[in-house]
C-alpha cells in the first residue's frame, strides 16, 4: 500500500475517533441543558444536538459549493438522509435497551410529518426547472428559521424532563470522567467541544474516503450519495447511539429527524444560494427512496409508540441493499 493510501487509512480511523468523542461530548452537552433549563429533551435534540451533528453535512457541501462540485453537494444531502434513516435509525433500534426504540406521539403527529414535507419540498423545487436556484434556496432558509422558531415557541408549552409519566425520562446522570455538568455554563462548553470535535472527525473522515474512493474510479454521485453521505453521518450515528444506550431516547430520535430538516433547510439553502445546484436526472431515484425510508417510519408508527427490533433490522437491511445496489449496477 502507498502512503497517500496508507495516510487516507488513517484519516478515515483518526476522524472515527474524534466523532466517537464528540458525540459523547455532545449528548452530556445536550442532556445536561435539558435538565438544567427544564427544557424537553426532544427540544434539545431537534435543535442543539442535531445542529451540532449536522456541521460535517455543512462543510462538505460548502466545500463541494466552492469547487462546484454539484452532484456531489445532492448527493451529500439525500444520502445522509438515506443513511439516517436506515443506518442510523436501524442500527439505534437494534442496540436499543428493551423491545425497541421508544418514541412519543408528538414526534409522529408533528416532527416527522414536518421532515416528509421538507423532503418533498426538495424534490419539487428539482423538477420544477431542472435545479434549485438561488431564489428557492433563499425559501429554505427562510423555512429553516420558521422551524427553529416554531421549536423554540413549542419548548415553552412542552412539559420539562420528568413532568408527567407519559413524558417521564430515566433519571439523568450527566458525567464525563471527572467532569460533572452540573451548571448550564459547562454543558454549553461539551456542546461546543463535542460540535467542533465532530467538525473535525468528519472532515477527516470525509477526506479520507473521499481520497480512497476516488483512487478505485468511482463517480462523483456515488461519492457523495454513498462514502461522503456515510462519512457525514457518522456523527448521526454515534450520537444517537450513545444517547439510546444512555436511555435518552428523544435526544436520539431528535437528533435525527432534526438533521435530516436541517441537511435539505440548512445545507440545500446555504448552497443553492452560493452557487445554484443544477438536477442530475440520475439523482431522481435516490429522492424517492429518501421519501419511501421516511414514510415507512412514518406510518409504521402510526399505532405504536416503539420501533420494534425486527423493523430495525429491516431498516439496516434495507439500507445494506441499497448502497449494494449503487455499488453493483
Amino acid at each position: 500500500m502507498q502512503f497517500m493510501e496508507l495516510l487516507s487509512v488513517a484519516s478515515v480511523v483518526g476522524g472515527l475517533i474524534i466523532l466517537c468523542i464528540g458525540g459523547y461530548a455532545l449528548v452530556l452537552g445536550g442532556v445536561g441543558l435539558a435538565k438544567k433549563l427544564q427544557i424537553s429533551s426532544m427540544v434539545i435534540g431537534l435543535t442543539v444536538v442535531a445542529y451540532g451533528t449536522s456541521t460535517p453535512e455543512l462543510a462538505a457541501s460548502i466545500t463541494a459549493a466552492m469547487n462546484s462540485h454539484t452532484d456531489l453537494i445532492l448527493g451529500n444531502i439525500i444520502g445522509s438522509n438515506i443513511s439516517n434513516m436506515g443506518m442510523v435509525i436501524g442500527i439505534s433500534t437494534m442496540l436499543a435497551v428493551g423491545a425497541g426504540l421508544g418514541i412519543r406521539t408528538r414526534t409522529v403527529r408533528r416532527w416527522l410529518p414536518i421532515m416528509i414535507f421538507v423532503s418533498v419540498l426538495l424534490v419539487l423545487f428539482s423538477h420544477t426547472d431542472g435545479e434549485i436556484s438561488r431564489e428557492e434556496g433563499i425559501i429554505l432558509i427562510v423555512g429553516l428559521i420558521i422551524f427553529t422558531l416554531y421549536i423554540v415557541r413549542t419548548a415553552k408549552k412542552q412539559p420539562s424532563v420528568g413532568d408527567s409519566i407519559e413524558d417521564e425520562d430515566p433519571e439523568i446522570h450527566v458525567s464525563w470522567f471527572r467532569f460533572k455538568i452540573n451548571s448550564v455554563p459547562k454543558a454549553i462548553v461539551f456542546v461546543c467541544i463535542g460540535a467542533g470535535l465532530l467538525f473535525i472527525g468528519g472532515d477527516l473522515t470525509v477526506d479520507g474516503s473521499v481520497a480512497i474512493s476516488e483512487s478505485l474510479g468511482i463517480s462523483q454521485l456515488v461519492i457523495g450519495v454513498v462514502i461522503v453521505a456515510i462519512g457525514t453521518s457518522l456523527p448521526e450515528l454515534v450520537t444517537s447511539v450513545i444517547a439510546v444506550r444512555k436511555g435518552q431516547m428523544d435526544i436520539g430520535v431528535g437528533n435525527i429527524i432534526g438533521s435530516n430538516i436541517y441537511n435539505i433547510l440548512l445545507i440545500g439553502g446555504i448552497a443553492s444560494i452560493m452557487v445554484g445546484i443544477p438536477v442530475s436526472p440520475d439523482i431522481l431515484p435516490h429522492y424517492f427512496i429518501m421519501i419511501a425510508f421516511s414514510l415507512v417510519l412514518f406510518v409504521g408508527l402510526r399505532k405504536s409508540k416503539i420501533i420494534p427490533k425486527q423493523i430495525g433490522y429491516g431498516l439496516a437491511t434495507a439500507f445494506v441493499i441499497y448502497l449494494a445496489s449503487l455499488v453493483l449496477l
